[in-house]
């Protein structure tokens, strides 16, 4: 089962396991940290939740965890300033689809474990400590982040910014009518 609350996945070692092994990724990948909030700034509210991954028949196949920012705490002005990040249109994924067997193309799709972890972040961000994991010592204080955290409200766009521009310097076409559709002639 899926826990609903931070009290009911702590009763749960495998639950506190992976909550764990998340905040390991974030200091693995210098997320954040710790600094006294500035007088004058308002920190993000974070939240854990807990999905389970499943097999194609919907059985569990481990647990998940995600640690997200309470994104709609933020203000225009204040935490961010854009938001905007393209969408691939449904048609679009369609059409190149159906191009793409007719020419028999080869198709990648990924995947990027963290990806928000990519985006460069603009702003100043100050996050609340993650429930049930806060620092004994600093009890008070907050994460300053480095990286974006999902739920952030500029977190898509970072994300786009940072991959669109890889692509492009690798070779890429960026598409005229979507902007979400990259190609390579090879």
């Amino acid at each position: 089962m899926e826990p609903q609350y931070i009290d009911d996945a702590m009763q749960d070692d495998n639950w506190i396991k992976v909550m764990q092994e998340e905040l390991d990724q974030f200091q693995k990948n210098d997320v954040w940290k710790l600094v006294e909030l500035p007088k004058g700034k308002k920190d993000v509210g974070a939240k854990w939740v807990f999905p389970n991954k499943l097999d194609e028949n919907g059985k569990v196949v481990r647990n998940k965890t995600r640690l997200v920012a309470k994104g709609h705490s933020q203000q225009e002005g204040i935490n961010y300033k854009d938001t905007y990040a393209p969408v691939a249109h449904l048609e679009v994924i369609h059409i190149s689809l159906s191009l793409a067997t007719y020419r028999n193309m080869k198709l990648h799709q990924m995947d990027v474990k963290s990806a928000f972890f990519n985006g460069i972040i603009q702003e100043k961000v100050y996050v609340e400590q993650p429930p049930e994991f806060e620092s004994e010592t600093l009890p008070y204080y907050v994460f300053e982040l480095k990286k974006y955290l999902y739920g952030l409200k500029q977190a898509p766009r970072a994300w786009y910014e940072k991959l669109s521009s890889f692509l492009l310097k690798n070779g890429f076409e960026q598409g005229k009518v979507d902007t979400t559709l990259f190609s390579q002639k090879l």
